[in-house]
């Protein structure tokens, strides 16, 4: 069974001042507000904010749907937009780990990584005992899914309220806060340099392919990194 008393100390961790629950909320207000503009009725927003949960993979989805792609174009956008949660995944799940606790814990728990449970986990985990870390684990992915449910709902409801700028500024409210989140984490060489060439190269490789400037300076400038960092031994 999961141990109530560190579920519930996950769940609440997302009313900390530093949480990023506020800005992912304002994002799935926007996501809700697109999935209504697009034709889908409050039962299918809901559902594929339940199942997609991760803000791009719901981004993708919805603009291949505009576009008229095939059910197995959007399932591949999608699967390969997401994969970009593996990283976090290896670095999380380490930590977590401990033979005391059924597997079955984290199989389930898989479905909550994202961007803002992992941030919130990384920040707090040292604080938990191995044991009951994937009890904490499961009690924030809950609450930061929770939030992106009921922020669908309302967006779904407030679209006509919502203009164009509105719903533009709303999307791009929570990767300004995870910069600013990286920022404040640059406390290592790697992190460092990660974040100041990825700013610097991603701009360059704009001009070079738009469509891939993203994924190339963030490969790029992360590999960097690591192996300057490795070789710095820090």
């Amino acid at each position: 069974m999961i141990n109530q008393k560190y579920f519930l100390k996950g769940f609440k961790s997302i009313l900390k001042i530093d949480s990023p629950a506020i800005a992912l909320g304002c994002c799935f207000i926007a996501i809700g507000a697109l999935f209504k503009n697009l034709g889908f009725n409050i039962q299918e927003s809901v559902f594929s904010t339940m199942l997609t949960y991760a803000l791009p993979g719901s981004l993708v989805m919805a603009e291949s749907l505009l576009v008229g792609a095939s059910l197995l174009s959007i399932f591949i956008a999608v699967w390969f937009v997401n994969a970009r949660l593996y990283p976090m995944a290896v670095s999380l799940f380490p930590l977590m780990m401990d033979d005391k606790q059924p597997k079955w814990k984290f199989v389930l728990s898989c479905h909550f990584i994202a961007v803002s449970a992992w941030l919130i986990m990384k920040s707090n985990y040292q604080t938990i005992e191995k044991e009951n870390r994937v009890d904490f684990w499961i009690g924030i992915g809950t609450a930061t899914w929770t939030v992106s449910v009921l922020a669908t709902i309302l967006g779904f409801y407030m679209s006509d309220y919502l203009n164009k700028d509105m719903l533009m500024g709303l999307a791009i409210l929570n990767p300004v806060y995870f910069i600013c989140m990286m920022v404040g984490a640059m406390k290592t060489l790697q992190i460092i340099l990660s974040i100041v060439l990825g700013f610097i190269l991603g701009p360059i490789f704009y001009f070079l392919s738009p469509q891939w400037s993203i994924l190339l300076g963030g490969f790029v400038a992360g590999s960097v990194a690591f192996i300057i960092g490795e070789l710095n031994g820090n």
